[in-house]
């Protein structure tokens, strides 16, 4: 069976997102499990599951609101970036 959403390229885009952020937050101290990588990693789920429950059944006004949530949700990820260069837990610049 295939959604709608996964067809959508900013969907992709989100999953790969959420993939990355996966990877970077295992190198965080593990004093920031509960705190810095808990919310970035929610928030990058966040993009992605925004997007797919907007695309579902929606009208086209409800799915402008989805994904209006999403791209709040992958602000909030870029700013946990910031903090995160900003405690020198990665260096490279994104």
């Amino acid at each position: 069976m295939s959604f709608k959403f996964e067809k959508l390229i900013v969907w992709q885009k989100a999953i790969e997102l959420s993939s990355f952020v996966h990877i970077v937050t295992q190198k965080f101290p593990k004093e920031e499990l509960f705190i810095l990588t808990s919310q970035i990693k929610r928030a990058a789920d966040s993009v992605a599951l925004n997007i797919a429950e907007g695309s579902t059944g929606q009208s086209n006004t409800e799915f402008k609101r989805f994904l209006s949530i999403a791209l709040r949700s992958n602000i909030e990820v870029v700013s946990c970036i910031y903090i995160a260069q900003k405690k020198y837990y990665f260096t490279r610049r994104l």
